[in-house]
């Protein structure tokens, strides 16, 4: 049975730059999946903000996350848009 796909956008703050390799690394085997990406550095306080938006089934969206979330120096929080 074929999953439904969602859009969600998972917000990430990266606190530090030498997980940026292993962060993109990452993305780029859900690169399918990825609609759009914007990245902020934000220096005045020393991090980065990152944005993906996705369009995948939940069970990926959910994977990708914990992948991220498990960076060390990564937070990730995930909004999805209406089923």
């Amino acid at each position: 049975m074929e999953q439904t796909s969602r859009v969600a956008v998972i917000a990430l703050i990266v606190n530090k730059e030498e997980t940026v390799e292993q962060l993109n690394a990452i993305l780029h085997a859900y690169a399918d999946s990825i609609i759009g990406r914007m990245g902020l550095p934000y220096r005045a306080k020393g991090f980065n903000i990152i944005t993906i938006a996705l369009d995948a089934p939940q069970d990926a969206i959910n994977a990708l996350a914990g992948k991220l979330g498990a960076l060390p120096g990564v937070t990730v929080k995930t909004a999805y848009a209406e089923a």
